[in-house]
This record gives C-alpha cells, structure tokens and sequence, in this order.
C-alpha cells in the first residue's frame, strides 16, 4: 500500500515548520512523555490512522512501556494497566476526538471536571494541544492513505 500523494505538510513548507512548534509547545505543560503518546495512540486508533498507531505504539515500546499497557489501550475501560490520570486523560482524548458522536455536550462538565480535579492547568493545555495535534495528523493521514510504518 502506498499513500495517494506525498505528505501535505512535506509539499507545504510552512506546514512543516509550524509542526515541531505544536509538539513542542505541548510538552511544556508537564504531561509526560508516556501519557502524551498514550493518548496519541488512542486518538490514532479511533480515527483509523495505521500511520500513527504504528508510530506510537513503536514510540511507547522505545519508552519501556510494557506490550500489555500498549496493547490494552483499546480497551482502556476494562483494562487493570491504567491509572487513575491516564484514564481521566484518556476519557477526555476520546471525548474531544467524538465530537459528532455527542453534539450538545460533546465535551460533558463531568469529564473536563474529572481531567481538571487531576491535572493544572498547564497540564490540560498540553492535554487539549496533543488532542488537537493528533486529530489533525489523523485527518492528513487518513485521507491520503498513509501507510503504517511511514517515517517523514
């Protein structure tokens, strides 16, 4: 399988520059390193993005992170590898990724209210940044069919 054209944000110059700008502004609020490319994962995984499941399960692998944790992100709800703020953050990534799915309250207080009581407010800017990002490599790369295991 090969993508149906190269990489917008390789055609596009300025696409390119602005990326490293977003991650790295999302890692200054403190989240870390695992809980970032946790959520990436599962945002990846509900858009169908094969590209960015692979690249971040590979990335959490490198982290030490164990096959199982990985594995079970899918199914984070009945899985006994999560933490109480890796849940609260992962609630909030599938919420702000299913936005259709809930068009009144897409977002409910109940979940931003469970995320705020765990996380600063630094932190839920770097959480809500990661969620953004991720959605909008997922769209680039689900359009033109970037395939699993792409490297830019």
């Amino acid at each position: 399988m090969s993508a149906r054209m190269t990489n917008p944000a390789q055609l596009l110059p300025d696409a390119m520059t602005a990326i490293p700008h977003l991650l790295g502004a999302a890692e200054q609020g403190g989240l870390s390193k695992e809980l970032r490319e946790l959520v990436c994962l599962r945002v990846s995984q509900i858009n169908g993005c094969s590209a960015c499941v692979h690249a971040h399960a590979k990335t959490l692998q490198a982290e030490g992170v164990a096959d199982e944790k990985i594995f079970g992100v899918t199914a984070w709800h009945e899985s006994p590898f999560f933490g109480e703020e890796e849940r609260a953050a992962l609630r909030l990534a599938e919420a702000a990724t299913r936005l259709a799915d809930a068009p009144r309250e897409a977002v409910s207080d109940a979940v931003w209210n469970e995320a705020a009581d765990l996380f600063d407010e630094k932190a839920l800017a770097s959480l809500v940044l990661t969620v953004a990002t991720i959605n909008f490599f997922n769209r680039i790369n689900v359009t033109i069919q970037e395939p699993a295991g792409t490297v830019w």
